[in-house]
């Protein structure tokens, strides 16, 4: 019999991407592997939706409460991780299922990417000049360098546009020609779990809601205890962020939670666009009865005529 692909169930929050991994997992005998971002922090539970043990149903998870909340994310350090997990699996007969929403943490483990090095003096530099005068004059610099690179990252994204500026000073290349291409590793098959805007609109509201009910504050203001305002990704995180903010006395808690439910539909709208993108994501419909049966029926046949283009 021969063997089954990796498989990816992407798409953007509140989609239902978990309970759609765990069931193919039972399914397929699977393991399933965190592909979000933000899982991977110790203590970082109910702002990031982290599954419950109760509801993984014995399925093993991979990657989960890897980094302390003050350690920077790293998405070379996570292909490091990954890879061996990926192959390790696959050799005893295991199918992997990655799962999540962070769009390039999914690419780094399914294709040809490779990260360039860092050098810490030029990114302090760089840092420096993006606290003191903002991203506008660092993004014009990178569209004179790198058109193309500065075309893909938001002119806001100050984070992104500094790493693009460190690889080009660093590497005398452009940043572009480091971008993720399609090139995969692993025979794979990406299933996009498709969710109707208004609906997931609704849902990203009743979750962040939940999310307040089941103690995010509290987590929050644990984790500040142990150092989160000064990771410099963690303090980020949705939800996390506006919390610190509201602990701060920057901000109401109603605020904070309202400003946490904007945020995510916008970057819920982010991730939509990065998978739809990626031509190899075969979108199904969560909402469909028959959402399993799909799902299995597109893994067997490897194409995409199960879902919708």
């Amino acid at each position: 019999m021969p063997q089954l692909p990796v498989i990816a169930v992407v798409g953007p929050t509140a989609a239902g991407k978990s309970d759609l991994a765990v069931d193919l997992a039972l399914e397929l005998g699977g393991e399933v592997i965190n592909t979000d971002s933000m899982q991977l922090y110790r203590g970082m539970d109910i702002g990031t939706a982290k599954l419950p043990v109760a509801e993984r149903r014995g399925v093993p998870h991979h990657l989960l409460d890897v980094w302390d909340v003050t350690t920077t994310a790293s998405v070379a350090e996570y292909q490091a991780l990954v890879r061996p997990l990926i192959d390790g699996l696959r050799a005893a007969g295991t199918v992997p299922i990655l799962v999540g929403g962070s769009g390039l943490y999914v690419r780094a483990a399914l294709d040809d990417l490779e990260f360039p090095g860092t050098d810490p003096r030029v990114r302090a530099r760089l840092e420096e000049e993006l606290a003191l005068h903002g991203p506008d004059p660092l993004y014009r610099r990178l569209r004179e360098r790198d058109p193309k690179a500065a075309g893909t990252i938001l002119p806001g994204n100050g984070r992104r546009i500094v790493r693009a500026l460190e690889v080009i000073e660093i590497s005398g290349r452009p940043f572009s020609a480091t971008m993720p291409s399609y090139d995969a590793v692993y025979d794979s098959v990406q299933l996009g779990v498709e969710v109707p805007r208004d609906v997931l609109d609704a849902r990203v509201e009743a979750r962040v809601e939940r999310m307040w009910r089941d103690g995010l504050v509290a987590e929050v203001r644990e984790l500040a205890a142990r150092g989160l305002a000064e990771g410099r990704t963690a303090s980020r995180a949705l939800g996390y962020a506006q919390v610190l903010r509201f602990l701060g006395g920057e901000c109401t808690e109603e605020e904070a939670m309202q400003e946490t439910i904007r945020a995510t539909r916008r970057f819920v709208r982010r991730q939509e666009s990065w998978f739809r993108r990626d031509p190899r994501v075969i979108w199904l419909p969560q909402r469909e009865p028959d959402l399993l049966r799909r799902a299995l029926a597109a893994i067997h046949r490897g194409d995409g005529d199960e879902g919708t283009p």
